[in-house]
């Protein structure tokens, strides 16, 4: 149940969730399914996306696994149409699967750069793309998860800021050129989000977290649910009219200056 939604908002849509194993994205499939949605989780490991279908299930929610690696195209366009096969008409798309690991650029080899602009953005251009097939039609929605590092230059953070801040120009671009269709295109940019993969790396001692939190004005981390109801936002009659937007929502994070250390003065 919801104080926030409408018990069953999403009744009856379909959503796709690349990155639906875990994390934030599988908190936003926990979110939808709650909601009424039927969700396919897209991850390049099939027992992963098992184990996470299944407790969607087991709380009552319909959900199934494809396994896919976001940067083979063939792979990931396969794994769309099997949802797409077995769920039917597609209505919702979630860009969520990402790369991180904190270094400076001159400690940060071309493959490691390299590595994330693959899995963020190469990533992210290939599901909407794959995807805009099974979505060519008013109403649908992407959101594709972004990050503070697309506005903010933060050191330790070289290949992120670069692949982020290329998901929210195709973001743009995208809302731009399938606006026609009816196809919106927003991007979600979270701050620090509490019990992530990524905020363990970023912020892996209690001294760190400490420094992250003194500059966040609400004063503590995100919780994964918060990302996940504003994905519900702009997926929902409510957003109807919002496209191309970049929503940011970190607190007030990002009104502190990010621009040098590791997430705010600390060391990696």
């Amino acid at each position: 149940m919801s104080a926030v939604f409408g018990e069953r908002i999403m009744d009856g849509r379909v959503a796709v969730i690349t990155g639906g194993g875990s994390g934030i994205n599988l908190a936003i499939a926990e979110r939808f399914a709650e909601l009424g949605a039927t969700v396919g989780l897209i991850g390049r490991t099939q027992a992963k996306l098992d184990t996470a279908a299944g407790e969607i299930v087991k709380s009552g929610g319909k959900a199934a696994g494809f396994p896919a690696d976001v940067r083979d195209y063939d792979a990931l366009a396969a794994a769309i149409a099997g949802a797409r096969e077995k769920f039917g008409e597609i209505d919702i798309v979630v860009c969520g699967a990402a790369g991180n690991f904190p270094a400076p650029a001159l400690g940060m080899s071309a493959n490691g750069f390299k590595a994330v602009v693959d899995i963020d953005l190469l990533g992210t251009f290939n599901t909407c793309r794959a995807a805009f097939e099974h979505l060519k039609r008013p109403g649908a929605s992407i959101v594709n998860i972004s990050a503070m590092q697309s506005f903010i230059p933060i050191a330790m953070q070289a290949h992120v800021c670069a692949a982020k801040a290329g998901v929210d120009m195709l973001t743009k671009t995208l809302a731009l050129e399938w606006g026609p269709q009816g196809v919106r295109v927003n991007s979600i940019a979270p701050g620090s989000v509490d019990d992530t993969e990524g905020m363990k790396r970023l912020a892996p001692t209690s001294q760190a977290r400490d420094t992250i939190t003194s500059m966040i004005p609400l004063g503590r981390f995100a919780q994964k649910r918060e990302i996940a109801d504003l994905a519900v936002f702009l997926c929902s009659d409510a957003a109807r009219f919002i496209t191309g937007a970049i929503m940011v929502c970190d607190g007030g994070q990002s009104l502190a200056s990010m621009r040098s250390g590791l997430m705010g003065g600390g060391k990696p």
